[in-house]
């Protein structure tokens, strides 16, 4: 019984202890591996969480924008002249006012 427990031991001792050589230009990572994997870890986490932050600001911006626009009641009017002819035969310029929105589309024409 212990011939059949010595050999499996004895060959992963010596394939443990054995060990081969890797040429330096060869390696994936550094002879300290752990602080490759730190900087990894710390990188995933940090984008991690900075987006689940942005996310978080954005939806609250985006909320308070919204909630904000509802309330402002500044209006734009844009005035062009446009031309009449009076009844003893003259020529007038009138004011024509058009309400626009913010991007510049108009709402309603005021008199």
């Amino acid at each position: 019984m212990k011939t059949r427990l010595f050999a499996p031991v004895l060959i992963i001792a010596v394939a443990l202890l054995s060990g081969c050589e890797t040429p330096p230009d060869a390696r994936v990572t550094s002879k300290q591996p752990g602080a490759e994997i730190g900087n990894a870890v710390g990188t995933v986490a940090g984008a991690v969480s900075s987006n689940v932050v942005g996310l978080g600001v954005g939806a609250v911006e985006g909320a308070t924008a919204a909630a904000k626009s509802a309330f402002t009641n500044e209006r734009r009017v844009i005035r062009t002249w446009r031309e009449e002819k009076t009844s003893d035969g003259r020529i007038i310029k009138v004011p024509v006012e058009i309400e626009v929105d913010a991007n510049g589309r108009p709402i309603a024409e005021t008199k």
